[in-house]
């Protein structure tokens, strides 16, 4: 697998609480250069950056982060603010305690809820796989595949293990075809980032990536 393709599917990312708009601003230009499929940026910056970059390149902005226990009018409303500002994709964090309660219906109501904001801008569904059991996972599962969201996404970042292999795999598996899969937190490798796309990642949120090109003369491996 080529570089280009790796780097065509990462979601260049930086949501640290210290991140600066100059830190931001780096990882656009970083996002240009190497013509990655977004930057994925904390809402304050959205923006700031999408004036920086224009068309350029695809702003990815979080919702409900990193807890995921707003309100779904709170998180409805920073969904509108964020795509008023201009993102171009949106990866909101389901509360994980409905999951745990049984509230699926709530969950699903929410997440549709959301996509109705988003309309045809693409909404990822962070579910926080390090929390879950392989029930829960599996019932994540079915609720992404019935809400209308574009993708699942396994983490992130911010809890105690972002994305596994195996979980990768359980969730291409048991999502609906036309929901792809976002690999998120920990991806430290090219050959993680290769192994997470044989498994079924569309996309793959990393910071690291676009670092180790950067530190690499080579254009492949």
């Amino acid at each position: 697998m080529n570089i280009t393709e790796i780097l065509g599917r990462c979601d260049h990312t930086l949501l640290l609480q210290t991140a600066t708009w100059e830190e931001i601003r780096a990882i656009c230009d970083d996002g240009m250069k190497y013509q990655t499929a977004s930057v994925c940026i904390p809402p304050c910056y959205v923006k700031q950056a999408k004036e920086y970059v224009g068309d350029r390149l695809a702003i990815c902005t979080v919702i409900g982060f990193p807890n995921g226990d707003s309100t779904t009018a709170v998180k409805c409303f920073e969904t509108a603010e964020a795509l008023r500002e201009g993102a171009d994709e949106i990866d909101m964090v389901i509360h994980v305690g409905d999951l745990k309660a049984g509230n699926d219906d709530k969950i699903l109501e929410e997440i549709r809820a959301i996509k109705k904001v988003c309309g045809e801008k693409i909404l990822k569904v962070i579910i926080e796989t390090c929390l879950l059991n392989e029930d829960e996972k599996l019932r994540m599962c079915r609720i992404v595949t019935e809400s209308g969201a574009d993708y699942i996404k396994t983490s992130t970042g911010f809890s105690t293990a972002g994305a596994t292999r195996e979980d990768v795999a359980l969730m291409r598996a048991n999502v609906g075809a036309h929901v792809k899969v976002k690999a998120a937190g920990g991806i430290a490798s090219l050959q993680d980032a290769e192994d997470f796309i044989n498994l079924g990642a569309d996309r793959l949120g990393t910071s690291r990536v676009v670092k180790i090109i950067k530190n690499t003369d080579n254009g492949g491996y």
